[in-house]
């Protein structure tokens, strides 16, 4: 018994010693963002377990995201002002759309190997100023190559993006296949930090949760 408590305690030690490295040492290690005009201004949505990056809709954004609008997320109305974008396991992202909804089996799913999926949604102007939002700016360069990170995050065929049919939370938003694999350690959040890191904003080494994530953002970069 006592064996067994000793183990525990040193799996627990283990796992706390991950998560603050994880969170102090930046990634990259030994640069940090340099900002250039003209810059972009990006929103890192969090609540509780998941984050999103949302990027402001404008001529060129609704052209390259056009899809999104046939497979249910009306880039095109009036009031769209910004383009929300997450990755995420597909069991648990289709089956909860609210805590209430939650199952064992998406949870199961989540806590081992999952399939992955994109949530794309449209929000209004509004949404820079909802709690648990932050706003980071980006140079050119970074909001390129944060772009380009997204885009490649969609699985396609002959070029297209997949949606997947009827899935969705409301009138506003779609789902569609992503590409790789999906487990609690590298799961939405540690894609968040990639995407970001893409632009050239520095993040923890490993941050499986929002919480995390936003202190890192913290720690490891200026305001430019």
């Amino acid at each position: 018994m006592k064996t067994t408590v000793r183990l525990f305690f040193r799996a627990l030690l283990s796992i706390l010693a991950f998560v603050v490295l994880g969170t102090l040492i930046p990634r990259p290690l030994f640069t940090s963002p340099e900002f250039d005009q003209p810059h972009t201004t990006i929103l890192v949505l969090s609540n509780p377990i998941h984050t999103d990056i949302a990027i402001p809709l404008d001529g060129a954004i609704r052209a390259r995201f056009g899809f999104v609008e046939t497979a249910g997320a009306p880039i095109f109305h009036p009031d769209a002002a910004w383009l929300i974008l997450g990755w995420g396991g597909r069991s648990f992202y289709l089956e909860t759309p609210d805590w209430s909804d939650l199952k064992p089996m998406p949870v199961i799913r989540a806590l081992t190997v999952d399939r992955a999926v994109m949530h794309v949604g449209v929000a209004r102007s509004s949404l820079s100023a909802a709690p648990d939002v932050r706003a980071i700016a980006l140079d050119a360069e970074g909001y390129a190559r944060l772009l380009d990170h997204i885009e490649q995050s969609f699985t396609r065929i002959d070029g297209q993006p997949i949606a997947i049919p009827g899935a969705g939370y409301g009138q506003s938003d779609a789902f569609f296949e992503a590409d790789g694999w999906f487990n609690a350690l590298v799961g939405c959040n540690t894609w968040t930090a990639a995407a970001l890191r893409a632009a050239g904003v520095s993040t923890g080494w490993w941050t499986p949760l929002p919480q995390l994530l936003t202190l890192s953002l913290d720690l490891h970069n200026r305001e430019p």
